[in-house]
């Protein structure tokens, strides 16, 4: 952050936080152009997120954040912003992501069976009408990004007609899968790096601005098969399955789909939402100088290949992730 934009968050600031520079400390960025800050003062921390205009726009945030509040989800509160310099000041869900976390038997099973009541109400009470649809544009853009960044730029793999052909139809299946399941509030980055576990009310959700109206099973499999932290294949299934029985309960899928027909399409956009995070995490390294995300490319990828050789219709894409991409990514 250059010192004439900290002098202009400083001045912002002032009014609403009386506080010294040296009081800011710098919190790890995330995959975004936004930075953030936490400030303590009289034994109350918030959080400042610097998001330059140019880059970012706070609107989304602010916006998703109001409505997961008015559902009774944690999600920050805005203490005050200024959308036109690109500040915001938020309340402090604290430090301890779920990942850092997710490591004790017990432990993991409470922390899920929050978060997936969590997802329960942001399906049923968290207000879609008026957000972006995940149409099927933005579903083949996203899946666009493997070949794009991770196959052509990352790798310098280059495909057939004839690959390409037969991957465009994987492509359109997938996108038809997703289209068919019943539409609700998406999250769109639900997963241990985004929940914050909290003593009371938890977990508190952040990284919500992408937020879009989409597929039933979308922030579920960003939850259960998470690029981040991977939990063996039943055990997985298993919360799979609660979640749907939860969700039927819940009315989400009431006389809409049956268990295997739900699993499916729990898989199938599994493997859309992972062709997308490989690309962009080689992105994240090609047009953003962010290597760390690379080590992540290789779990992200097993996660195509394991569910992809229970579908014939995934041939393809499995046997190109399997023996092209997932072998020169290693090397």
């Amino acid at each position: 952050m250059n010192s004439k934009r900290f002098n202009a968050l400083q001045d912002w600031l002032q009014p609403h936080l009386s506080i010294e520079a040296s009081k800011y400390v710098a919190i790890t960025n995330d995959a975004s152009f936004r930075r953030y800050f936490r400030v303590t003062l009289a034994d109350r921390a918030y959080i400042v997120m610097d998001a330059p205009p140019e880059k970012e726009n706070c609107r989304p945030f602010v916006d998703i954040a109001q409505r997961l509040q008015a559902s009774g989800l944690n999600a920050p509160r805005i203490v005050a912003s200024d959308l036109e310099q690109g500040f915001l000041l938020l309340t402090d869900l604290g430090s301890q992501l779920y990942l850092s976390a997710l490591n004790e038997e017990t432990q993991v099973e409470n922390l899920y069976g929050d978060a997936l009541a969590a997802l329960e109400i942001m399906q049923t009470r968290t207000y879609s009408e008026g957000l972006p649809l995940y149409d099927h544009a933005l579903l083949h853009r996203e899946m666009d990004l493997l070949t794009n960044w991770l196959v052509e730029k990352h790798l310098n793999l280059s495909l057939s007609s004839a690959d390409q052909d037969s991957l465009e139809q994987c492509f359109e299946l997938l996108s038809r899968e997703a289209l068919s399941q019943p539409q609700v509030f998406v999250h769109r980055d639900y997963h241990s790096r985004n929940l914050m576990v909290i003593p009371q009310h938890n977990p508190g959700i952040l990284d919500f601005q992408d937020a879009v109206k989409g597929p039933v099973t979308y922030d579920l499999v960003s939850l259960l098969r998470d690029c981040y932290i991977a939990w063996p294949h039943e055990r997985v299934n298993g919360w799979a399955k609660h979640y749907y029985k939860q969700a039927q309960q819940a009315g989400i899928l009431e006389g809409v789909v049956d268990e295997t027909e739900f699993l499916r399409w729990f898989d199938w956009m599994g493997i859309q939402r992972h062709l997308k995070a490989s690309g962009i995490f080689a992105r994240l390294y090609h047009r953003d100088g962010k290597a760390g995300y690379l080590k992540d490319i290789p779990r992200t990828l097993n996660y195509i290949v394991e569910v992809g050789r229970h579908y014939p219709e995934m041939a393809f894409l499995q046997a190109l992730v399997s023996e092209r991409v997932l072998p020169a990514c290693q090397q």
